[in-house]
């Protein structure tokens, strides 16, 4: 008997990606990507920094490099629309300003789902990062701002942007998620694609484990969870 029931994509057209690093879509999220932009939905990441401080190399090199390999990422999971912002990777923090910049995004891309990254201390694989924990937290506020015409008035007043309700916020990474959104093999291999374009990154964590021997280990037990073959588990807010 399953686990947990299957997340039902029907009536999504756009959906949001908001993270806060160059590969942080590649550990399992992009496989669902994957699944939907095959069935025709339009895909946006938004990646809140250039993730130039993940390297040993200089920032301003690094900041070349991520992006770069974030749009090679992209194409292998049919993704056209990759914002980056200029946020200081390793120190974000809590602002009005961040969660504007992000209200902002969703209302000019107007999606059905927004996802984004559980922002708890403690995720499945030990102590969370802190810009996950900004970039989750400031995404699940900003989706209530965007549909707000009285927070960010501004939005409106200066730039047009009326306001946008989305229906669902998709968190990835949680202790406990509440449903699957199935992928098929195609996804998998597309999953494990799009991180292998993260290839300066990956060189410079020697540890780092190998994308085609862990990436379809975490989708099958996702996917066991709800009972299909691979799956990411996500916890699904309708907000909307």
């Amino acid at each position: 008997m399953s686990e947990l029931p299957l997340f039902d994509s029907t009536g999504l057209e756009r959906v949001l990606c908001v993270v806060a690093h160059p590969d942080d879509m590649e550990y399992g999220a992009s496989a669902a990507v994957s699944a939907w932009t095959t069935a025709g939905v339009e895909v946006t990441y938004l990646l809140l920094t250039h993730g130039e401080a993940g390297m040993p190399d200089h920032p301003d090199e690094v900041r070349r490099i991520r992006p770069a390999e974030q749009q090679r990422a992209c194409e292998q999971v049919g993704v056209e629309d990759l914002r980056v912002l200029d946020h200081p990777d390793g120190v974000l923090e809590l602002t009005l300003g961040l969660r504007r910049d992000i209200a902002r995004v969703i209302r000019q891309v107007r999606p059905q789902a927004v996802v984004t990254m559980g922002w708890a201390d403690i995720a499945p694989w030990g102590v969370n990062q802190a810009d996950h924990r900004v970039a989750g937290l400031s995404t699940a506020d900003a989706v209530s701002a965007a549909g707000n015409r009285w927070i960010f008035p501004e939005l409106v007043d200066d730039e047009g942007l009326e306001p946008w309700s989305t229906t669902w916020l998709l968190v990835t990474g949680t202790a406990d998620p509440d449903q699957v959104i199935e992928v098929g093999a195609h996804d998998v291999a597309a999953a494990v694609a799009s991180l292998e374009q993260h290839e300066a990154y990956l060189a410079a964590l020697p540890n780092h484990p190998v994308p085609a021997e862990f990436i379809p280990q975490i989708l099958a037990g996702g996917g066991g969870r709800a009972g299909v073959e691979a799956g990411l588990p996500v916890r699904a807010f309708k907000v909307g």
